[in-house]
C-alpha cells in the first residue's frame, strides 16, 4: 500500500510541478459589465517571499484592457473608491482596517490626439492613498497625489525621446514607494495575473476543451492594481501577541475583500458629468469565481451591491453553496453526461457507502445530535448550526464553510492522517483560517510561512498539494502532530498570484475537502487504499491552462509589467496573415504567401517576452513542416517541430530562460514554403 500511495503522490507531484501556477470576475454581473472601471477583477493575499514579515494585498480593477486600446486607454476612473478591505477580529463583524484609493486625471497637453508626445501625458491618473483603523469611521492619507504608471502604449510612446524618454521598468521602481505609515505600495497598470480559457468554461463548461485546444482567454491582457505590501504586525488585530503560539494562531487570521463605490447619482453635461449623492457599492469581490460561476444571473448585481457581513445574514444566497450549480454537471444521475469536460469530477453519492452529497440530499445531516459528532464543529454546542443548518444542504461542511467561514482546527477538519479510518476522530492538524463573522471574503492565517517559490516543493495548487503530502509523503504522513507542510500558504489559504484557483475550485466542488479529512470517494471499499481511481481522477483533472502568460517578478509588486500596445499582444501581425515574412532579410529568405505555403498565420505571444513565448500558426493542408528557432547571427538554437503536422492551428512554448535578451527568429518551413517571425527577448 505503501508503494501504492507513493506512485499516486509521485504523479500527482509531478502534474504540480510541471504545471506551475477562470477569470474570477471579470465581466460577472450584469449591470457590472457596464461600468468597467468599477469593476473588480481579483483579489490575492498572501504571506510575502519576501521580507516574510509581510502581507501582499493585491486588488486588480477593469477587467480585459487591450494593450492597443487607445487612443483612451483604460486606466482607474475619477469618482470611484477603491477599497481594501481587512477583518481581523473573529469577536465583532466588520472592517477593522481599510485601504482607499482615490484618482484624479489631467490631460498635460489637450492640443494633441496622442496619449504621449515630447515628455507630456494626457489621461495622466494620480492618486490618493487613504487609511482608516477604525473600519472607516475616519481616514488619513498616507500617500498624496502620486502618478499612476501610464498604459505602455508602444516603445516610441514610452522609451524614445520623442515619448517619455525611459523605460516601463524604470516606471513601475520609481512608482514602488513606502506610504506614511510604512506599507510599500505600487499603483498601476500590470498584466493580468489571472489565467483561464475563458472561452471553455463558459461554452457550457467545456473545459479543458475536448477538441484540445485550450488556450488562455486572459492572455495578452492588461488590468489596473493596487498592490500593498504591509508588516503583518500592522494587520494584527489589538492586543494580539507579536509572536504566533503556532502556525494556526487564530489571532492571526484575517479576512480580505475589495470593492468599488460610486455615488447614487450622475448627471450628464455637455462633454462632461457630475457626480451627487451618498456612496453606493456597485462592485466587491472576495474568493475568486464566486458571483461568476456561483451565484446565479438573477442574484449577481444583488451580491455585488452587498458587503460579506451583510451577506452572511442573506440565507437566500446560502443556497448556491449548499447545492452548487456546478454540482448538477459532476453528477451522472443529473446532467454529468452532457458535460463531458467535467468527466473526472464526479459528485460523491455514497462516501463510506452511506454519505451522499449530491444536490438536494442530506450530506452528513443524519449524524445532527449525535453522540458521533459531539464535540465536533458538527456538534450545535460549538458552532451553533452553522455547518449542518438543515436536511437538503450537503455542501454546508465543506463548500459554505470554505466561502464563507474559513476552516478551523477543529475535528473533523484535520488531514485523515492518525484517524484511523473514522473520519470524525482528531487526525493531523492542517489549516485555521476559521473567521465566522463575515461572507465571502479571502482568508489567511498570518502565522504560515510561505513556500519559496524556488522549491521543487513549490505548487499551484496550493492546499491541495499540502494535502496530498499530508496523506500520502513521509515524513509528513508518519506523524499526526502539527507541523508545516509545503504550500499550506497557498488558496484557499489566502491567495498566492502563482495559484490555479479554477482548477482548485472545482476539485473542492467534486469533493476534494471531504476526501482530505477521510470522507473517502465512492469507490472505496473498507479496508482498501483511499487511494481510488475517483481520486486518482480529482487530483489529476486539468483545465488546460494552468499557468500565466508572463512569469511573475520575484520582488514586490510581484505582478508582471504589463503588455505594450506594439508588441504582437497588441493584435496579429499582418504581414504573417499575407503569408509574409515579418523580417524578409533574414537569412535571404523570400516572402511567400497564404496560397503557396499552405500557412495561413505565424505569430509568437507575448512579444517581447521574458522566459518564455508561445508560437502559435495554422496549415491550410496536411504535411511536414518544421518550426526551428535562429539567434540574430543565423545559428539554429532549437527544432520545436519537425515530422508531418496535421491541418489546423498548433502552439508549441519557447522557453527561452537560459538566452541573453536580444532578437531571435522562428521560422516555419513546410514543403511548399516558408515564414519567419521577429521576437523580442527583454
Amino acid at each position: 500500500m505503501k508503494a501504492l500511495l507513493k506512485n499516486i503522490y509521485a504523479v500527482c507531484a509531478l502534474l504540480a510541478l510541471g504545471l506551475p501556477a477562470l477569470a474570477s470576475s471579470h465581466r460577472e454581473a450584469p449591470l457590472i459589465a457596464d461600468d468597467p472601471l468599477a469593476d473588480n477583477v481579483d483579489v490575492y493575499a498572501f504571506r510575502s517571499p519576501n521580507p516574510s514579515n509581510t502581507i501582499t494585498l493585491i486588488a486588480t480593477y477593469v477587467p480585459l484592457q487591450l494593450p492597443q486600446g487607445g487612443p483612451n486607454y483604460f486606466s482607474f476612473g475619477e469618482n470611484i473608491r477603491y477599497e481594501i478591505h481587512i477583518d481581523n477580529d473573529a469577536s465583532k463583524p466588520g472592517d477593522e482596517i481599510i485601504y482607499r484609493v482615490t484618482f484624479t486625471m489631467e490631460n498635460e497637453d489637450p492640443t494633441t490626439f496622442f496619449n504621449i508626445r515630447l515628455g507630456k501625458q494626457n489621461l495622466k491618473m494620480s492618486y490618493t492613498l487613504f487609511r482608516s483603523d477604525n473600519g472607516g469611521k475616519t481616514f488619513i492619507p498616507i500617500i498624496v497625489n502620486r502618478p499612476v504608471p501610464p498604459t505602455n502604449i508602444g516603445e516610441r510612446s514610452i522609451s524614445s525621446p520623442v515619448g517619455l524618454n525611459t523605460t516601463f521598468q524604470q516606471l513601475v521602481d520609481r512608482n514602488t514607494l513606502f506610504a506614511a505609515t510604512g506599507e510599500r505600495v505600487y499603483v498601476g497598470p500590470a498584466d493580468d495575473p489571472f489565467f483561464v480559457d475563458l472561452g471553455g468554461v463558459f461554452d457550457l463548461g467545456d473545459l479543458p476543451r475536448q477538441n484540445g485546444q485550450a488556450r488562455d482567454g486572459l492572455a495578452c491582457k492588461n488590468v489596473s492594481a493596487i498592490a500593498i505590501q504591509v508588516p503583518i504586525g500592522f494587520l494584527l488585530k489589538k492586543g494580539a501577541p507579536k509572536t504566533p503560539t503556532s502556525i494556526l494562531d487564530p489571532n492571526y487570521v484575517i479576512g480580505v475583500w475589495a470593492s468599488a463605490s460610486r455615488q447614487q447619482i450622475r448627471t450628464l453635461g455637455q462633454g462632461n458629468e457630475e457626480y451627487s449623492g451618498p456612496w453606493v457599492q456597485v462592485s466587491r469581490l472576495g474568493m475568486p469565481l464566486t458571483n461568476e460561476a456561483v451565484i446565479p444571473i438573477g442574484d449577481k448585481d444583488y451580491w455585488n451591491s452587498l458587503t460579506p457581513y451583510q451577506e452572511l445574514a442573506d440565507t437566500k444566497l446560502d443556497a448556491h453553496f449548499y447545492n452548487p450549480e456546478l454540482g448538477l454537471y459532476m453528477d451522472d444521475d443529473l446532467f454529468g453526461g452532457a458535460v463531458p469536460a467535467l468527466a473526472p469530477l464526479r459528485i460523491q453519492r455514497k462516501s463510506l457507502g452511506s454519505f451522499d452529497f449530491g444536490n438536494g440530499k442530506d450530506g452528513l445531516y443524519a449524524l445532527k445530535g449525535s453522540a458521533a459528532v459531539a464535540g465536533t464543529a458538527l456538534d450545535d454546542a460549538v458552532f451553533g448550526t452553522l455547518l449542518l443548518p438543515g436536511p437538503g444542504k450537503p455542501r454546508s461542511v465543506d463548500l459554505w464553510p470554505i466561502f464563507h467561514t474559513g476552516v478551523p482546527n477543529v475535528r473533523p477538519y484535520q488531514l485523515a492522517t492518525g484517524k484511523n479510518g473514522n473520519p470524525l476522530a482528531a487526525g493531523k492538524p492542517f489549516i485555521n483560517n476559521f473567521l465566522p463573522n463575515g461572507g465571502d471574503m479571502l482568508r489567511l492565517n498570518m502565522a504560515v510561512p510561505p513556500t519559496p517559490r524556488n522549491s521543487p516543493n513549490f505548487s499551484s495548487l496550493g492546499i491541495i498539494d499540502a494535502a496530498v503530502r499530508g496523506l500520502t509523503q513521509a515524513p509528513y504522513n508518519n506523524s499526526s502532530k502539527l507541523e508545516f507542510i509545503p504550500n499550506m500558504d497557498g488558496f484557499p489559504n489566502g491567495r498566492r498570484l502563482e495559484d490555479d484557483v479554477t482548477r482548485i475550485e472545482l476539485q473542492a466542488v467534486s469533493g476534494i475537502a471531504l476526501a482530505a479529512i477521510g470522507l473517502w470517494y465512492d469507490d472505496y471499499t473498507a479496508g482498501g487504499s483511499p487511494v481510488t481511481q475517483d481520486l486518482i481522477n480529482v487530483l489529476t483533472y486539468t483545465t488546460g491552462v494552468e499557468k500565466n502568460d508572463l512569469d511573475f517578478r520575484p520582488k514586490f509588486p510581484y505582478v508582471a509589467l504589463p503588455h505594450a500596445g506594439d508588441s504582437d499582444c497588441g493584435g496579429t501581425l499582418f504581414s504573417s496573415l499575407k503569408g509574409g515574412n515579418t523580417d524578409a532579410s533574414f537569412m535571404g529568405m523570400e516572402r511567400g504567401s497564404s496560397s503557396s505555403t499552405g500557412i495561413v498565420q505565424v505569430i509568437n505571444y507575448p512579444n517581447p517576452f521574458t522566459r518564455s513565448t508561445t508560437i502559435r500558426f495554422r496549415l491550410d493542408n496536411d504535411g511536414e513542416a518544421q518550426l526551428a528557432v535562429f539567434d540574430q547571427q543565423g545559428k539554429l538554437l532549437a527544432t520545436l517541430l519537425q515530422g508531418d503536422q496535421v491541418a489546423g492551428e498548433q502552439e508549441v512554448v519557447f522557453n527561452s530562460a537560459q538566452l541573453p535578451a536580444g532578437i531571435y527568429y522562428a521560422r516555419l518551413t513546410t514543403g511548399q514554403g516558408m515564414q519567419v517571425v521577429k521576437m523580442y527577448k527583454q
